[in-house]
Parts: structure tokens; sequence; C-alpha cells
């Protein structure tokens, strides 16, 4: 058996052992349902270099994917959430060099929570902390037991911690707010149905009931009820998904008024339950770079607004390279349309329905498998993974430096 780092979602799990036998994975240790069937992608649907829907060498498909963005005058460049930090930092001097758009998966999901986060407007912690000292963990609009199988038996609900030696059974409580009575709300002690778009009602009566005041919203009872859990918590953290981020849209500052109200009586951090392995970890690392976590454009200096997300992008770009994802099936109808009809330049390891539109396909290693290198985890920690079974394929960042020297 060999160590790995299972790169199937962002808790980027680093006790994997493994083996593999031909045609798929052999035995496998602490590898989650998700992980096993993220690396066990591995051997279906490989891509391989195509050019205009021939089959062509590798060195064909870089030469061609330069020239398509050497020509083009309003280049996108998307992804980048399933990558190594170091192949999105030469993603960036690529996207600076050519002034090109660049944007990732988060923009059409988590990002204004991420950007809130990273900005340090809400309190956050690391999954280690969770572990150790949390006794109330609220899963709002998320359902970890699904996206990330590993999370509430690795970190947040059954281990045991530094603190938390006892556990679930005597020293932690769980809620879940939800549309839904999801898989990971009905293991939680308690749970709150909200309707689709009521999660800001929700929390107004949230924060009524914690100023003494009775709510307007939900059953009273239960309202009062939980603001009462909330106020004894030692060390709380809330999980925020998708759910809520699309509920609240352009309400977030309504998130940051309830962890305010919350701190002001007991600690609350805030971890984001991004899906792909390296979603924060290229945030983070644009931020540094530009100020901004995402729809930046390097065309004339650096900006950055709504309208450069994959949404506006697909308007307005005329060629683009998507990395590590696949909008043509995750993103609506209308965008996957647009991006279709501009020339397609694919870079992945698996053959999907973005790759097949693509003009060119340039199949790449897997990360935490057939390459190495690190990323940054959901909460913040860096990973770094090496390579227990090289492949012969070059991984993203040797790709992209390719295609730069070609330019």
């Amino acid at each position: 058996m060999v160590k790995s780092v299972c790169t199937g979602c962002s808790l980027l799990c680093e006790d994997i052992d493994l083996t593999l036998k031909a045609g798929g994975v052999g035995e496998a240790n602490n590898l989650c349902r998700k992980g096993f069937g993220h690396f066990s992608a591995l051997f279906n649907e490989r891509t391989i270099p195509r050019v205009d829907n021939q089959d062509a060498s590798l060195d064909q498909a870089i030469s061609e994917a330069a020239k398509i963005l050497r020509n083009a005058k309003n280049p996108l460049l998307y992804g980048w959430s399933s990558s190594s930090q170091e192949a999105q930092k030469v993603g960036i001097d690529l996207a600076r060099k050519l002034g090109a758009v660049i944007d990732d998966t988060t923009s059409f999901c988590q990002d204004v929570l991420m950007d809130l986060v990273l900005k340090g407007k809400v309190p956050t912690c690391t999954l280690d902390d969770v572990r150790n000292f949390a006794d109330i963990m609220i899963f709002w609009g998320s359902d970890p037991t699904n996206s990330h199988p590993r999370h509430l038996s690795r970190f947040s609900y059954y281990p045991r911690g530094e603190k938390r030696q006892k556990g679930y059974e005597v020293e932690r409580d769980s809620i879940a707010v939800d549309v839904r009575k999801s898989s990971t709300a009905k293991l939680c002690k308690y749970y709150f149905k909200v309707a689709p778009g009521d999660d800001a009602d929700f929390i107004n009566s949230v924060i009524s009931v914690l100023d003494g005041k009775i709510p307007r919203v939900g059953d009273k009872k239960k309202m009062i009820e939980l603001g009462t859990v909330l106020r004894k918590a030692e060390f709380g953290v809330i999980f925020p998904g998708l759910g809520l981020v699309s509920a609240l849209q352009d309400q977030m500052s309504l998130l940051e008024a309830l962890l305010a109200k919350l701190n002001s009586i007991k600690p609350y951090k805030v971890i984001p339950t991004a899906e792909h392995f390296n979603a924060r970890g290229f945030n983070q690392l644009l931020m540094s770079e530009t100020g901004f976590i995402n729809r930046v454009s390097f065309k004339d200096g650096v900006s950055s607004n709504p309208d450069l997300g994959i949404v506006g992008a697909s308007r307005s770009c005329d060629a683009a390279l998507i990395i590590g994802s696949d909008p043509l099936s995750e993103l609506p109808f209308g965008v996957a349309r647009r991006l279709a009809k501009m020339p397609l330049i694919a870079i992945d390891p698996r053959r999907s329905l973005t790759t097949d539109a693509s003009r060119v396909v340039i199949p790449s290693a897997m990360y935490g498998l057939e390459s190495g290198g690190s990323a940054i985890r959901t909460d913040g920690v860096k990973v770094s993974f090496s390579s227990p079974y090289p492949a012969e394929k070059p991984n993203d960042e040797e790709i992209l430096k390719r295609i730069m020297e070609a330019i």
C-alpha cells in the first residue's frame, strides 16, 4: 500500500492508504465512497490529445492551444478549483501575459462567502479546531454527509477531540437548517426547515430571539429553544453551503450581523463547505496577487466586476481555456451554449461534455495519485501531496508552462 492525499473534495484527507490493480483501485483504507469514485475514475474515460476532433500528439495539442489563445482578442481562462497551487500561479501569470479574463468555479456558487472569510469579515477557524473544541455545529444549506462524506466522522461531529473527549453522545450538539431533511439533517439533534429563499427571514428571527424578542417567523417555541441552545455553546461553528449562499445572494450582510450577535455572546466561527479540492486555494492566491478572489481581467491593468464572471464572460470572450472543470454540464444551458460556440481548449485528466465539445483537448495527470503539488483545504490549511503512481502525462502546471512558452 502507498500513502496518498485524496483530491475528491476540499477536505483533502491525508490518511489514505491504497493499492491499484489492473483497471481500478485495489485495497483502500480511509477512502470514502466519493474518494473511491474519484480515484476509480482514473481508469475510465481518460482523455487523449485531440485537435478538431482528430487524434493528435501532445505537442500538436499544445501548439494549437497556444495559437488559439494568441489570436484571441478577449480570452477566458476558467476552472482552476481542481488544480494545484503551483498550476494556479502559472495560470494567473498566463492570464496576465494574454490580458485575459480569469475566473473559477466559485463565481457561480460560494464566492461571496469566500470573499467574507478571506477578508476577515466573518470569523473562521480550522477543522482541527472544530474537532478539538466545538460543541455546537450548524449545517446551514449544506449536506456534508453526501458532499464531504468524512466531514462528520473526521472533524465535525463524531470524533473525540482534545477537549471534546466524550464526542457527540454527550458533548456535541448539531443543528441543520435546510429546505429539506437531508442526510445530514437526519443525523442532527435539531432540524429547522426553511422555505426556499426564506433564510434571510430565519436569520432575522434568530437575531430577534438572541435579543430577547419574540420571533416573527417560524415556530416561536422552537425558535426560542434554538436561542437557548445557541447561548449555551462554548464554541460554535457554522458550515454554510450553497443553499444558504444562494438564498441570501446580495444579503450576505445578514450573515455578518448574525455572526456579530452570536460572537457578542460566545465564540462562533464559519467554515465554507467548498466542493472542489482547491477552490479556496485559487481564491486566496488570486486575492494575494490582485486583491480580488475571482472575475479578474488583465486587459487594461487589473480590474474585477460581476460581468467578468463565467456568465458575463460567456457573452464577451472569444476563446476559452477550461481547466479541470466541466462548465458545459454544470452551468445553465444558456451559458453552456454560448461557451460551446467559441473555440474551447480543455485541460483535464477525464473525458466530459466539455472535453467532447472542445476544439483542443490536452490530457493531464490526476492530482494526489499521478501528480504531486499543494492545495488549500476548505478551512485554509495548506496540504502538500506527492505522486505515489507517477503518470506519463504532464500535470496542469507543466502543460500551462509549455503553452506560455509556445505563445
